[in-house]
């Protein structure tokens, strides 16, 4: 019988430009700002607009309860000087080893790539520490961008689900995209590769000159009400009593 596998520590997760870290009480005013703007809402699935005074601590204060429950890992993206820039996180199914991802970035941290460099940390906690074997995400068909961050991660398009979500009070398609355990390895293996084979050519890596992403967001399926990484609850479940951000799509 697998030994199950246990969320036990909140994790704190560094890049080269970032670092992700639980989220508190103070950070909401600065989630409000972001996630407010009407751009985000409208390429997430639940993130309300407007964005009322409340929903941020409402929504934070979940965090520590749904960690616990084996529910979401919800963690700010900050950049290394401290600024919170946006959101990400997992939303696991242990028993299967499998997890959702979703992120959002403030619309001024748009096509910095910091979406996939904050994802790709994530992917691999989700890996190696949680010992998954599959995860994957959605966005809605109108949010290519969205689907180009996935694809930068290595993730592959898996298919359509048509009119699946309803949003402001339009039926949308939404795109699943998926990555395996076997295959991440292999690809961070092939990086590797490259990257000591570009040092050796040119003296330096390629860290300075990574590829630029949207930085929109995609969004948390709507199999369950668990608050989301990305802020949320689920579109077709119960949502809480002031609706929050749901990110991705």
């Amino acid at each position: 019988m697998e030994k199950r596998v246990i969320m036990s520590k909140l994790p704190t997760l560094t890049t080269d430009r970032l670092v992700l870290r639980a989220f508190t009480l103070d950070d909401a005013p600065r989630v409000q700002a972001l996630a407010g703007r009407m751009e985000i809402a409208r390429t997430t699935l639940t993130i309300p607009h407007p964005y009322e005074d409340g929903m941020a601590e409402e929504w934070i204060s979940t965090h520590a309860q749904d960690f616990e429950n084996q529910q979401v890992l919800n963690l700010a993206i900050c950049l290394r000087d401290g600024l919170l820039i946006g959101a990400i996180g997992l939303m696991p199914e242990l028993e299967h080893r499998r997890a959702e991802i979703g992120y959002w970035v403030g619309m001024e941290y748009w096509g910095h790539g910091y979406c996939t460099e904050a994802a790709q940390a994530v992917m691999q906690y989700g890996f190696k520490e949680l010992g998954l074997e599959r995860i994957y995400g959605f966005h809605f068909s109108n949010n290519p961008a969205s689907g180009r961050v996935m694809e930068k991660l290595g993730m592959e398009k898996e298919g359509v689900m048509r009119r699946h979500i309803q949003k402001w009070g339009q039926r949308c398609d939404v795109v699943c995209y998926g990555i395996l355990r076997d295959e991440y390895y292999a690809r961070a293996g092939a990086r590797l590769k490259s990257d000591a084979e570009i040092q050796k050519a040119c003296g330096r890596s390629r860290a300075g000159n990574r590829e630029r992403d949207c930085g929109r967001d995609c969004f948390p399926s709507d199999r369950r009400t668990a608050g989301c990484p990305w802020h949320c609850r689920s579109g077709a479940g119960r949502l809480p009593s002031q609706g929050h951000p749901s990110a991705y799509l």
